[in-house]
């Protein structure tokens, strides 16, 4: 049986050095993970900080952002290239949007003047104004309904002096019957006598001559007592 030698002192000396920089490379790697992990954090924390600024003070692509774009006339098409919907001012100041069908009729129109007056009218295929809400400078409020041709039919108004009203008109216009609150608190009523004898008054003509830029509507649609 063969015994073996003792190691030398240079074999001690080498085999200390080994198991030295052994040691030496575990705590290196040790302190590796550990500012591996650091840094993985804190890259988390600062993206996470990043979204929520982008979140709350504007960014492109994300939810929430506040952009702002700036222009004098916008419009609107839609997947085959029609133009839907036209947005923008005109020159005499007035802001105005304009929604148009697939045939490219504008059906429904709102418009804001200069001087305060604003309008939102709906129409059909041939620009007939079949419904028109309107509010002028003075506070005064209207809503017109027409019927198919475009003749307004009946007209809900309060003015600025505090009445209010509701006038009926027929086929041609003309006024057939209306209620009323005058300014005093008085009710009216005003039932039109059948055709061939009695007073026929024109029901707001200026809203029969109604044009697309035009959002008022008179304010006098009072009906005189019988």
């Amino acid at each position: 049986m063969t015994q073996g030698h003792d190691p030398t002192p240079a074999q001690l000396r080498a085999e200390a050095a080994i198991v030295h920089r052994l040691e030496d490379l575990e705590r290196d790697n040790r302190r590796l993970r550990r500012y591996t992990t650091t840094m993985l954090v804190g890259i988390a924390m600062l993206l996470g900080l990043s979204v929520v600024l982008l979140y709350f003070y504007g960014g492109p692509g994300l939810p929430g952002s506040a952009q702002i774009v700036s222009g004098r006339q916008f419009v609107l098409r839609d997947a085959s290239g029609k133009v839907r919907g036209v947005w923008g001012t005109a020159k005499d100041g007035s802001v105005r949007l304009a929604l148009s069908d697939a045939q490219g009729n504008q059906r429904v129109r709102l418009s804001l003047l200069e001087d305060g007056s604003a309008g939102l009218a709906f129409a059909d295929t041939a620009d007939r104004k079949l419904a028109v809400l309107g509010l002028l400078p003075d506070n005064t409020t209207t809503l017109a309904l027409t019927d198919a041709v475009g003749v307004p039919r009946a007209v809900l108004g309060v003015a600025a002096n505090g009445s209010s009203n509701l006038v009926f008109a027929d086929a041609a216009g003309a006024t057939r019957a209306g209620l009323g609150v005058d300014s005093r608190g008085l009710g009216t009523f005003t039932l039109a006598e059948r055709a061939g004898g009695g007073v026929q008054e024109e029901l707001l003509d200026s809203l029969q001559a109604e044009q697309p830029d035009s959002v008022g509507a008179p304010t006098d649609t009072t009906p005189r007592r019988r």
